[in-house]
């Protein structure tokens, strides 16, 4: 449910772009990421880092959006965040306690610490490949495919790749499951 919330504001960008152009789906994306973030603080007190990340580029590349009027500045927003959760995933592999992926996933999944660091470093993967298709269509493509695929294909591979990494998960719990005691 949390990440059909999360997709709100994209989805309000989508519609307010097919309806109005980019620059009113640039506003309504500015105003649905403040209402979720203050939407966030209200219902437990605080914003986690992803989101007040994105709220902070959304409105520093939606505001340069609108004031310049060249729409580069939106198109480069998902591959800034992108990059910056690659760059956060990668440094929580090299600082002491557990990576990222291993807070988030730690209580339901069950891994041997390599395992957890091979995975960290596939979401690395994941978010600097994300970035640079971001950046893809975004140049090489018009502008309605560009927010087509801001929509349904950033969705898309993160479907497909959270869907792979489950199958993969599943495959080393069960590895880890069948290993004797003690090793």
């Amino acid at each position: 449910m949390q990440f059909l919330v999360d997709l709100l504001p994209v989805i309000a960008f989508f519609i307010a772009y097919k309806v109005a152009g980019i620059y009113v789906a640039t506003g309504v994306l500015i105003v649905g990421v403040l209402l979720q973030t203050l939407v966030s603080w209200i219902r437990h007190r605080k914003v986690s880092g992803m989101l007040l990340a994105s709220a902070v580029l959304v409105l520093v590349f939606g505001g340069l959006t609108l004031a310049i009027h060249d729409p580069v500045f939106i198109k480069w927003k998902p591959s800034i965040v992108n990059w910056l959760f690659a760059a956060a995933f990668l440094g929580s592999q090299f600082m002491k306690g557990p990576s990222i992926v291993q807070r988030m996933l730690g209580e339901n999944v069950k891994l041997d610490e390599g395992s957890w660091r091979q995975l960290n470093l596939m979401w690395v993967g994941f978010f600097v490949l994300a970035g640079a298709a971001n950046l893809y269509v975004a140049y090489h493509y018009d502008e309605a495919t560009w927010v087509n695929f801001k929509l349904f294909g950033l969705m898309g591979l993160t479907l497909v790749f959270a869907l792979a990494q489950g199958a993969w998960i599943a495959r080393k719990a069960d590895a880890a499951a069948d290993a004797p005691e003690g090793k």
